[in-house]
């Protein structure tokens, strides 16, 4: 383990898409609380219950932090709160939106994907801190990617959970920007955030861990840069990655059965107005799928699509 990591009292779980990766509290003693922060897909929850089970050896989970609200952050929230009864700490800014379980507010029926409804307990606030494996985590707002994200800095041992703010190579899709909101500059500010901090490792919320903080702040930036310079192009990408993202969930389907999925999912027909309008919305959306094709992302069979 990394040493860091074990005086921290955390483990990294990395997960595969569709889930974000857990980092795992087990307690700081046998009295102390345990913790996991973010929980992965709904569809990958019975794995995420297994995971935490065998990091914990028969202890239940006591709390769950949430860094941001999409589905692939907080679609095991349900199942490890009826198995444990824990307690789930969400962004402040989010409360009311899960206290009355407004899908459209938390976007899940925007992006077309699932989270099953759970209870929350309390909230984290930006300037506040949180004890996690016995130590304190600041936490941070990190707008952009998601207006309520935050993430959590461990400043003692340099430890940064950044969510989908900071990933080795970029970060996660600027989904305001789908609702004609502009947020790239609050991509930037986070990114600026992050450089103030003391940081030696960062727990992303996908793929591995790293410490070259700089070198991926550096990366962020030109890939914001070119984000900003052409909106169109990060347009498209969102509207691949909704795409693949149901693939990995249903792994095939019909031509048909896609194009309903795509009609039912409002995040299509905003981006197809804002920034592909003067394109037929059929061939654009086949224009997506023969794009994805080309990486090899999904294979066509007729009429049916398979995920790759």
């Amino acid at each position: 383990m990394n040493p860091a990591f074990e005086r921290a009292g955390l483990t990294l779980l990395e997960r595969g898409w569709l889930s974000s990766n857990n980092i795992l509290f087990a307690g700081n003693g046998a009295g102390g609380e345990t913790a996991l922060v973010d929980t992965g897909y709904a569809s990958h929850a019975a794995q995420t219950l297994a995971l935490v089970r065998a990091g914990l050896r028969g202890r239940r989970l006591d709390r769950i932090v949430n860094t941001h609200l999409h589905s692939d952050h907080c679609g095991g929230n349900a199942a490890l709160q009826q198995a444990d009864g824990c307690a789930i700490d969400v962004p402040a800014h989010e409360a009311a939106a899960v206290d009355r379980w407004d899908e459209d507010a938390l976007t899940f029926r925007a992006t077309g994907q699932q989270c099953p409804r759970f209870v929350r307990s309390g909230v984290m606030r930006p300037g506040t801190s949180v004890q996690l494996g016995g130590h304190p985590w600041q936490v941070h707002a990190s707008p952009g990617h998601d207006p309520h994200s935050v993430v959590l800095h461990q400043a003692e041992f340099g430890l940064l959970i950044s969510a989908d703010a900071l990933w080795e190579n970029g970060f996660g899709v600027v989904f305001p920007e789908l609702d004609a909101i502009d947020a790239f500059d609050a991509v930037r500010a986070t990114l600026e955030l992050i450089a103030t901090l003391h940081v030696r490792w960062v727990l992303p919320g996908h793929g591995a861990p790293f410490d070259d903080c700089a070198d991926a702040l550096a990366r962020a930036r030109r890939r914001l840069d070119a984000m900003q310079a052409q909106p169109t192009k990060h347009a498209r990408h969102a509207a691949k990655v909704l795409i693949k993202f149901h693939l990995l969930e249903v792994q095939a389907l019909g031509l048909p059965e896609l194009d309903a999925w795509i009609a039912a999912t409002p995040y299509f027909a905003r981006l197809h107005g804002r920034y592909f309008a003067a394109e037929p919305f059929a061939a654009w959306v086949r224009a997506l799928l023969a794009e994805l094709r080309q990486v090899a992302a999904l294979r066509l069979d007729g009429e049916r699509i398979v995920n790759l």
